[in-house]
């Protein structure tokens, strides 16, 4: 069967190709200096989720991604982050290329000195900003983590306005989730929060929120996740963090462990934005559908291969395991509400799986409390064991006055010492 063959192994496969969404409204422009840069992309984050797929050793063909990369690596001349790249993945490195790169990022590094100090002498401040900032767009771009940082502190600094200034901390958030920098990010996230409490317009405050997402989705909160992303379904304008096709991905996969049946309904399913691109991602609906219908055989079906594109992300890949479980949990769940009990052969018919595996499946589960029933090995029959809410929310009282009451114990010991 499918499902149990998956357990012992999660693949990943190349990456998606992702067509991005426009945005919702033209944005505003940062500052006067910035009205004429041309619309970020999503370039720069992609080189960090590719050399993270050429790391995965389930990747199966890698020839096609390690030339992408090396042709995203030459256009934009980043030598720091070639060598690192080398480093990381245990290539040889070509000293020809790195030779190359090291020459052209000395002679751009020059020509931006020069205009910082051209501006300085013979300028006004938006200009200098304006150098400088050039300056530390250029040095993220290569991959020059601590020097990039420091530019980015030192433009900031000059910067007046909230605006540029949010402007520049999006920009150093993109840095530190290229680096997978989390306290760098929730800092950052911080501050920016803090100046959008002074004012600061929607669509840089919409962005954040797709930001601040994608960090609890590495964080594994998928529930902040999953409330921000929703927010942002009508009014993204991320594109250069994400494509419009993954920011739905992540919007389905935590909606699923994170809202009720109605929510679910209201806020994914019947939302025309997702719905525009939901067949275009593969497995994403038949798992939406499958667990709302209750259509467990699809849903099971459905989840071999979501699991393999979130095991291929560098946001989820950590947490791929514990997806794969909750969202089995889920189901089972779901499943046996509706009954006080049922065959063991007909319930692993409706999943798609053998008896036997559910029967190992199930068991782990009740023996972790995850599952609320039994399971009679000499009828071969599931019986639910879930108690009524006023049961369950009494015993949940005991359970947590237990806890705390131990606590107390604790910290009395501390106090005493």
């Amino acid at each position: 069967f499918f499902f149990s063959r998956k357990i012992a192994r999660l693949g990943a496969p190349p990456l998606l190709h992702l067509r991005s969404r426009p945005s919702a409204m033209p944005a505003e422009p940062a500052a006067a200096h910035a009205a004429e840069k041309p619309p970020l992309t999503s370039d720069y984050l992609d080189c960090a989720q590719l050399r993270f797929s050429l790391g995965c050793t389930t990747v199966a063909d890698k020839a096609p991604l390690k030339a992408q990369l090396l042709k995203q690596i030459e256009e934009k001349e980043m030598a720091p982050f070639y060598r690192a790249t080398c480093e990381a993945l245990g290539w040889e490195a070509d000293a020809a290329l790195l030779a190359k790169l090291e020459a052209a990022n000395a002679t751009e590094l020059a020509r931006l000195s020069d205009a910082i100090k051209t501006a300085e002498e013979s300028e006004g401040e938006s200009e200098i900003c304006s150098a400088m900032l050039a300056k530390a767009e250029f040095l993220m771009r290569i991959g020059e983590r601590a020097k990039a940082l420091a530019a980015l502190e030192e433009t900031y600094a000059k910067t007046v306005g909230l605006g540029p200034k949010l402007d520049l901390l999006l920009t150093k958030l993109r840095l530190a989730l290229f680096f997978d920098d989390k306290k760098l990010t929730a800092d950052t996230i911080d501050a920016a929060k803090g100046l959008l409490d002074q004012g600061g317009d929607w669509e840089r405050r919409n962005r954040l929120k797709v930001y601040e997402a994608v960090f609890h989705i590495s964080t594994r909160s998928f529930k902040k996740a999953a409330d921000l992303l929703l927010d942002s379904v009508a009014t993204f304008t991320a594109t250069e963090l994400i494509s419009y096709n993954t920011f739905v991905l992540y919007t389905v996969t935590t909606s699923l462990l994170s809202l009720p049946r109605a929510d679910l309904k209201s806020k994914v399913i019947d939302a025309p934005e997702i719905l525009q691109v939901l067949g275009e991602i593969p497995h994403l609906a038949n798992l939406l559908n499958g667990l709302y219908e209750c259509r467990y055989r699809t849903l099971m079906e459905a989840l071999v291969g979501i699991v393999d594109s979130l095991y291929a992300d560098r946001y989820m890949h950590a947490h791929t395991r514990f997806y794969w479980r909750e969202l089995r949990v889920l189901a089972y769940n779901q499943f046996l509400e509706s009954y006080r009990s049922v065959s063991l052969a007909g319930m692993a018919t409706s999943f798609g799986v053998s008896a036997d595996f559910l029967d190992k499946e199930l068991s782990g589960f009740i023996a972790a409390e995850r599952l609320s029933c039994k399971i009679d090995k000499v009828n071969l029959v599931v019986s639910s064991t879930r108690p009524d809410k006023q049961s369950a929310q009494f015993h949940s009282a005991i359970k947590q006055g237990d806890l705390l009451l131990n606590r107390l114990q604790k910290l009395s010991r501390v106090i005493n010492v």
